[in-house]
């Protein structure tokens, strides 16, 4: 029996693949997708195999990645009902709680719930894990080992989820734009697009390791880089006047609103 099962392979559920298979092996990795040929092309890519049918999917393998919209979980669940005992499902579906899962998979079933981003696809990820009472810490540990390539995994209560998702999964939606709003400044200064686009890039990189490495607040990071009277101080003035923090909580607040109606 292979480890791990991908059912659905999106822009989410193929990051999470791609991951898996670096930190297990291909061998270890099977998915399944509505349309047949995005599952054969992936595993053409990663080395993995491709299944027919998500049943077939579910039944080679351990853990089962349901990486599908939240509104099909339930179905996809019941789909799968002949070859849940014995195996852990792992719903990666916003909004969906691990009573519904529990409810949906069957009493017996190891439910748990993981919330990762798209960076996750080149090791620079943020992923939330948390389970339910049917989960044993080995389901746990098994699931950071699986996704062990993927970047950071953290623990967290389920109540903290919808939150999270807010900050860290919708987060690179909310940077994207910063960085290419960043470099459009630098090509309206003189810099050619390309360099403009690394230079911003590569500054939000290392701001961001700034922040994690050295454990310092942003506040005081940014003060470092303010000199009296200096340039940095009166971008960082424009940006207060056009309401950056603002905008900032604004879009995690209305992220995280939507994340709670999802599963309704």
């Amino acid at each position: 029996m292979k480890k791990v099962a991908f059912i659905g392979v999106g822009n989410m559920g193929g990051a999470l693949l791609r991951a898996a298979c670096k930190a297990l092996g291909p061998g270890e990795v099977v998915c399944s997708n509505r349309t047949f040929s995005k599952a054969q092309a992936l595993a053409a890519e990663t080395g993995c195999t491709a299944c027919q049918t998500n049943l077939e999917a579910a039944t080679a393998a351990q853990y089962l990645f349901l990486c599908v919209k939240p509104k099909q979980i339930k179905a996809l669940l019941a789909e799968l009902s002949p070859a849940l005992p014995g195996k852990v499902v792992v719903s990666v579906a916003a909004g969906i709680t691990l009573d519904d899962l529990q409810t949906w998979a069957g009493p017996d079933v190891p439910v748990l719930r993981i919330m990762p981003n798209t960076p996750c696809a080149i090791g620079k990820g943020m992923t939330a894990l948390c389970g339910g009472a049917s989960a044993k810490e080995e389901h746990f540990t098994d699931i950071e080992a699986i996704l062990a390539a993927s970047g950071l995994v953290e623990r967290i209560e389920e109540g903290q989820m919808d939150a999270f998702s807010a900050v860290a999964g919708c987060g690179p939606a909310f940077i994207y734009p910063y960085i290419e709003a960043l470099a459009d400044g630098g090509v309206a200064a003189g810099l050619p697009r390309k360099q403009a686009m690394t230079y911003a890039a590569q500054m939000t990189l290392g701001a961001a390791a700034m922040v994690l490495e050295t454990g310092e607040h942003p506040g005081a990071l940014k003060d470092a880089v303010c000199s009296p009277g200096g340039s940095t101080i009166e971008g960082v003035a424009q940006l207060e006047r056009h309401g950056l923090r603002a905008a900032a909580i604004d879009a995690v607040l209305a992220a995280w609103k939507k994340n709670g109606s999802l599963g309704k």
